[in-house]
């Protein structure tokens, strides 16, 4: 898998301090680093500063990357997660969204009911999400949101595809039952589901 890897050469490129190489290494990694971060830790400003820190690595290993078992790619995933649970670990456990930040989620549709119920939903999810224990939190978040295979995630996470479908099981069952009791009252004669 290693003489696959499409990142070796521009690692290698960076490792050379090339300022077309990062920049291309950045625009390759950037959109999923921060959906990553941003899923995870329910804040976009905390998963800038992940992902900037997350280059900052790439920066400093580039010239001493070897490619081994595990490709680049599942390397960097593996530092955005560390990155955030060391985030996650420093603050309190995350309940709601805030008035401010779940603006930022709201549907761009044209009907103002549709807008109100993706926005209560999307706040609802993300509640729902913030409640997970964190290791089934980061299993929903690769697989649905990173769109990983159950070995990708499972590789990632450091456990058997047997332990990431039980995580997943579990997490589906919880966001469930979390999304059961969140359930909002009716608009406009329609509950929101």
């Amino acid at each position: 898998m290693k003489d696959t890897d499409p990142d070796i050469e521009l690692l290698a490129r960076i490792g050379t301090h090339e300022a077309a190489a990062v920049r291309e290494m950045v625009s390759r990694k950037l959109p999923r680093l921060l959906a990553l971060a941003g899923r995870l830790l329910g804040d976009a400003d905390e998963a800038k500063d992940v992902a900037q820190e997350s280059f900052l690595k790439i920066w400093k290993h580039a010239a001493s990357w070897r490619a081994g078992p595990a490709r680049f790619d599942t390397w960097l995933h593996r530092v955005v997660l560390n990155l955030c649970y060391d985030r996650l670990r420093g603050r309190k456990p995350l309940i709601a969204l805030e008035d401010e930040e779940a603006g930022e989620l709201v549907d761009t549709r044209p009907s103002p009911v549709e807008q109100l119920e993706a926005s209560a939903m999307s706040e609802r999810m993300a509640a729902a999400l913030a409640a997970l224990p964190d290791r089934q939190r980061e299993a929903i978040v690769l697989q649905y949101y990173q769109e990983l295979s159950n070995i990708e995630a499972a590789a990632l996470m450091e456990i058997s595809v047997d332990a990431l479908e039980s995580l997943l099981s579990r997490a589906r069952r919880n966001l469930r039952n979390l999304l059961a009791d969140a359930q909002g009252p009716a608009i406009h004669g329609r509950e929101l589901r």
